[in-house]
């Protein structure tokens, strides 16, 4: 087979290794660079990008439970959170703000100068699912992992 490879003219090969007949995919699109982190993001949809945003850990009983470590968070999930000024309190998420990767937790509110209240924006990134919403029998099955 290595032989093989080496006789072709095409670039259908290229970036790859062959150890021991094996085929060994390099890493290309690997860096440390943050720029060129930031550029891989550009040309995702807002879809993908805005789901990847809005991601949280799952407690660990959930792990165990469905075998993944994070999932989306979704009206209606109870969350926990974890850091920053409100930490420990738990609650129900109110709104889901994908684009700034921000969600409103039920009871966390802000007082404003001008009187009145105001809910705080958490980012997603600091808390941590306590219960699923599991309403939706698409979100249900992309969790539990059936077909």
């Amino acid at each position: 087979m290595a032989s093989d490879c080496k006789s072709r003219d095409d670039d259908s090969l290229a970036g790859k290794n062959l150890v021991g007949g094996a085929l060994i995919l390099k890493l290309i699109n690997t860096s440390s660079k943050p720029s060129k982190i930031r550029k891989r993001g550009i040309g995702k949809t807002m879809q993908v990008a805005n789901s990847k945003a809005t991601r949280s850990a799952l407690a660990s009983d959930l792990k165990q439970k469905y075998g993944k470590n994070a999932a989306r968070v979704r009206i209606g999930d109870r969350v926990k959170l974890i850091k920053g000024e409100y930490s420990g309190i738990e609650g129900k998420v109110q709104k889901v703000y994908p684009s700034e990767g921000r969600v409103t937790v039920e009871g966390i509110t802000r007082e404003k100068i001008a009187g009145g209240t105001t809910p705080v924006k958490i980012s997603a990134t600091n808390l941590v699912i306590t219960d699923l919403n599991l309403e939706d029998k698409w979100r249900r099955r992309i969790i539990e992992g059936s077909t």
